[in-house]
């Protein structure tokens, strides 16, 4: 009798594998998890969520800390708020920056946990 896993033209039986996760979603919650994935994807962007998961900061603040322009901060954010990742609100002519919801919270922390292992 030959053993499967090592026979490179086995094929998989239903019993092979656990069953389902749970994780089940519809074909546009796909594609837009995978653009909001995109969004965080990017080194600056991602380091501008890790500093708003401390709470809101305004574009001078963000760009200080970052050692960018304005422009550049300002270019990162709005594709951050195109993903709903952020919310922005104004008081005056002061514009301030937040995480969206608690679920960005946790996704930035899960990436940035994960990544951490083993470093």
């Amino acid at each position: 009798m030959s053993d499967r896993s090592t026979t490179p033209d086995a094929h998989c039986h239903p019993g092979d594998h656990p069953g389902p996760s749970g994780l089940t979603a519809a074909p546009a919650a796909i594609e837009r998890a995978a653009r909001l994935l995109r969004a965080i994807a990017d080194d600056g962007r991602l380091r501008l969520l890790a500093r708003l998961a401390d709470g809101p900061h305004c574009v001078t603040a963000l760009a200080t800390a970052e050692g960018d322009s304005l422009s550049t901060v300002s270019q990162r954010l709005r594709v951050l708020r195109a993903e709903h990742l952020l919310v922005r609100r104004r008081e005056g002519r002061h514009i301030t920056y937040a995480l969206a919801d608690e679920h960005v919270l946790d996704i930035v922390r899960s990436a940035l946990a994960h990544a951490s292992e083993g470093i």
